[in-house]
């Protein structure tokens, strides 16, 4: 939620959570958006079912229908009104080119001001690699780590302008945001 907050999120925004998981962040967005601003995608529907149910105050306040089970980074079903979107914690697990299509699919939301995500970040041809915390991350397998440029790249390719975030996030993650040109 700070990070959203950061970057400006009111309740009137429409927040897609990607990799939602067991709600891990929804159980505190869904109660600060207004009704039927939370949408929140993963691979597993079962692990959202079963957070909306065991996570949420009030599970009837996120529709079942807002939970989409994507393990493509595809987008199915979701409103054009999307306004934010998040994945933390979710491209440290997947090879890179799942940052690459997630971010080229993000651009289909005409209203997305922009899109939070994070990484581990290595030094260019580092292989395993110490992050701050002490976890061992790597090109190659899981968890993964990426290099700034490789990120940049692949926020320009879709697109969207890269902004690195100064903030200290848990096991030496790094917060990335990538918005949509500005529109005059």
């Amino acid at each position: 939620m700070q990070a959203l907050l950061a970057a400006g999120m009111t309740p009137e925004d429409h927040l897609l959570d990607i990799g939602c998981g067991s709600l891990r962040l929804g159980h505190m967005a869904v109660p600060f958006l207004k009704p039927g601003h939370y949408w929140g995608t993963d691979a597993s529907l079962a692990l959202m079912r079963h957070g909306r149910l065991h996570e949420l105050p009030d599970p009837e306040a996120l529709p079942l229908d807002q939970l989409i089970q994507d393990a493509d980074f595809a987008f199915p079903g979701l409103p054009d009104r999307i306004t934010l979107a998040i994945a933390f914690g979710v491209f440290t697990h997947l090879p890179a080119v799942n940052l690459a299509t997630a971010l080229a699919n993000l651009r289909r939301f005409p209203r997305l001001r922009a899109a939070l995500f994070t990484v581990f970040l290595a030094p260019e041809g580092a292989a395993s690699t110490r992050q701050p915390d002490g976890v061992v991350t790597h090109p190659d397998r899981p968890p993964y780590h990426l290099t700034e440029g490789a990120v940049t790249r692949m926020i320009h390719a879709a697109g969207l302008t890269p902004t690195r975030s100064p903030m200290l996030l848990p096991r030496g993650q790094v917060l990335w945001s990538a918005t949509p040109p500005q529109i005059p």
